[in-house]
Formats: C-alpha cells, sequence, structure tokens
C-alpha cells in the first residue's frame, strides 16, 4: 500500500477519536466551555483561511494549466457546500444550547448531517495525501482545527437532545468514523479518475473558505465584547500562523 494512502488513513483516524472530545463537557462543565469555545472558533477560522490560500490554492494554480478551471472549480467549491448546507438544513451550532427535556428529533438529524460532513471531510484529506503528504498533512491541521469546536457543540446538541452521555459519546464516534469510508472512497476515485486529487484541491480550498467565510465568521460576530473580539482576532492570526509556519517547514 503507497504511502500516501498510509498517511491518509492514520490522519483520518486521528481526526475521528477528535470527536471523543466531547468528554471535555464532562470534565470541565459546559459553562466553562462555553466562555473559551469563541477561541477555537477563531483558531478555526484562521487555519481554514490559511490553508485555502496558502497552501490549496498556490499548488491548485501550479498543478492545473488553465488557472480559469482552477477559479471556476473554487468557486464550485462554495457552491457545493452552500448546497450541500441547504439539503440538510445544517449549521454549525457553537453555543451548546438546545432542548434539555426530551429526546428531540434534532438530535437525529444532527447525527445524519455530521455523518456526511464527516464522510466529505475524509474525501478531501484522502484527496490531499494522494496530492501530496505535505497538503494532505496542512488539510488534515485544518480539518482538526475546525472539528474541535464543532464536535463539542456536537455532543452538546446530542445531550440537550436526551441522549444519555455515553450514548453520546458512541454515536457521535460511529458519525465521526464515517470520514474513514470517505478517505477510502478517495482512493478509490482516484485509482479510475484521471487528475482527481488535482481537482480536489482547488475544491477543498473553495469549501474551506466557505465554512470560515459563512459559517464559523457570523458566530464570531455575536459576540460584541471589545476584549473578546481582540481575543478573536488574535486567536484567528494564530490559526494562519501555524499554516504559514508549516510552509516554511518544507
Amino acid at each position: 500500500m503507497p504511502e500516501s494512502i498510509l498517511y491518509a488513513l492514520g490522519a483520518v483516524v486521528v481526526v475521528s477519536l477528535i470527536s471523543l472530545i466531547g468528554i471535555l463537557i464532562l470534565v470541565i462543565g459546559e459553562d466553562r466551555l462555553r466562555k473559551g469555545i469563541f477561541v477555537l472558533v477563531s483558531l478555526s477560522v484562521g487555519g481554514l483561511f490559511g490553508d485555502a490560500f496558502i497552501h490549496l490554492l498556490p499548488e491548485s494554480f501550479v498543478r492545473l494549466e488553465s488557472s480559469m478551471t482552477c477559479a471556476l472549480l473554487v468557486i464550485g467549491g462554495i457552491f457545493g457546500f452552500f448546497v450541500l448546507e441547504k439539503i440538510l438544513q445544517w449549521r454549525h451550532d457553537h453555543n451548546l444550547g438546545g432542548d434539555e427535556t426530551q429526546i428531540h428529533p434534532v438530535g437525529y438529524m444532527n447525527l445524519i448531517s455530521d455523518g456526511l460532513h464527516n464522510l466529505f471531510d475524509g474525501m478531501l484529506i484522502g484527496a490531499s495525501f494522494l496530492a501530496g503528504t505535505h497538503i494532505g498533512i496542512t488539510t488534515t491541521l485544518a480539518v482538526i482545527m475546525h472539528e474541535i469546536p464543532q464536535e463539542i457543540g456536537d455532543f452538546g446538541v446530542l445531550l440537550h437532545a436526551g441522549f444519555t452521555k455515553r450514548k453520546a459519546l458512541l454515536f457521535n464516534f460511529f458519525s465521526a468514523s464515517l470520514a474513514i469510508v470517505g478517505t477510502l472512497a478517495a482512493v478509490f476515485l482516484d485509482a479510475r479518475v484521471e487528475g482527481f486529487s488535482t481537482l480536489m484541491l482547488p475544491l477543498t480550498a473553495g469549501g474551506f473558505i466557505y465554512i470560515a467565510g459563512s459559517d464559523l465568521i457570523p458566530e464570531l460576530h455575536k459576540d460584541k465584547n471589545p476584549l473578546r473580539s481582540m481575543i478573536q482576532l488574535a486567536a484567528m492570526t494564530a490559526g494562519t500562523g501555524m499554516m504559514v509556519a508549516l510552509t516554511l517547514m518544507e
């Protein structure tokens, strides 16, 4: 088995295990976690933008002969995530709110939409490693920074929907494990579709830009506190700085 496939599978297993981070809610408590989760979301914004503009887009323009094709694929990635969100009527909710009194169908809807999202994340990671180990590492890091606050939020939604703590952890992990299926799908498609991994790079960049710009940043704008806004900017800068550092280490 090629090294790139082993790396991709290792990376996606790590990403799947992040679903267990919901344990933090049990250890730290929701109130404390809610106060600091905005920092993780801000870090994620910087990481997603950084990976898109520093790694994925430059590599895409080098690999694709036509800059117009590359640009259209980026826009396609943005539109694709927009359509996915519309179909699933899904949004990332990081405020850990919900119905605490009864089992609610929103819990199952959350699992289905999150499972599809994880499946696609696995495809992005798999395709990125097939395009190059460095690209795969930076994409995995960007996904991880996004997954941490998302998985904490998903665990909170499941608890408030009526799941027991044990079942919430278990079901969330099963949902996250679909990322492994996505990576295997990317390997399968790469062997049968010429230039698959190259085409996925700008699509991934577009998806990351969409998530950071239309999903996460609006969440950060809900906080009007000047000090917390400065912390948001600092965390966003740190997330982007991590992507710059990885480039310098090549």
